[in-house]
């Protein structure tokens, strides 16, 4: 069995702890039915790495993913780094899962206005 990456991104309105917390959980959402990863298969997932951009301050964006049963999965929080053309008031999200499938058979999710950092991807269309 293989350890994969998947990524995923999304954009909030203002520096609000439930608007950075419901964000956060229809991220992680939109990234386990795209994957067809039940409560049941949290297992998989080896741990979770949370980005948010400099400007998000107001709470750590693993709370979501507690807050969705995911409370044996490790976590972690940080911040991005401050590029000056940076995508502002982001939350950013790298899930590790132990699985049989290829990389190329994981899919990433950007929403909202983080679909403009990966228009390549096709669930950011």
């Amino acid at each position: 069995m293989a350890v994969r990456g998947i990524r995923g991104a999304i954009t909030v309105d203002e520096d609000d702890a439930q608007q950075i917390q419901a964000a956060t959980r229809e991220l992680l959402e939109a990234l386990l039915q795209a994957n067809d990863i039940s409560p049941d298969g949290y297992d998989e997932i080896v741990s979770a790495v949370f980005t948010t951009t400099p400007d998000l301050t107001s709470t750590f964006p693993a709370e979501a993913a507690r807050s969705l049963g995911m409370k044996q999965v490790p976590l972690l929080c940080a911040s991005e780094i401050n590029v000056q053309s940076g995508m502002p008031r982001c939350v950013r999200v790298l899930l590790h899962l132990n699985t049989e499938r290829r990389q190329a058979e994981m899919v990433h999710v950007y929403l909202r206005e983080a679909r403009k950092l990966r228009p390549d991807v096709s669930s950011a269309q």
